[in-house]
């Protein structure tokens, strides 16, 4: 079995909210707006971010995305209004922090520098 894209899957309880939420968090608004509740980030060439609404589900997602610099990226989200729970250190040379949407949605970035 081959796969050609990976989608995460982030559910929210109201997407004005949420959109402008995730377009500072990525520095951009959607790339697409394929449907009413939906948006997407490509965030990779076969990587994208959807953000829907589902107010039953909102809250219980994680997502994880690897950067090259984390100490830059949480900088870079302290500009935009997000703030970055403490950078940790995972095993081997692993560094990651951890920012929640307004639904409480987790978004991890990870360092990695075997990756």
């Amino acid at each position: 079995m081959s796969f050609t894209h990976v989608l995460a899957v982030v559910a929210v309880r109201d997407m004005p909210t949420a959109t402008e939420w995730y377009a500072r968090l990525f520095g951009r608004p959607a790339d697409a707006r394929p449907m009413d509740g939906l948006a997407d980030w490509h965030v990779a060439p076969s990587a994208w971010v959807q953000v829907y609404r589902s107010p039953e589900q909102a809250g219980s997602s994680m997502v994880n995305l690897v950067v090259p610099d984390l100490d830059r990226a949480v900088g870079e989200l302290a500009e935009r209004g997000i703030t970055a729970g403490a950078v940790e250190s995972g095993t081997g040379r692993v560094r990651f922090a951890a920012v929640h949407d307004p639904d409480g949605n987790r978004v991890a970035l990870i360092e990695s520098p075997a990756t």
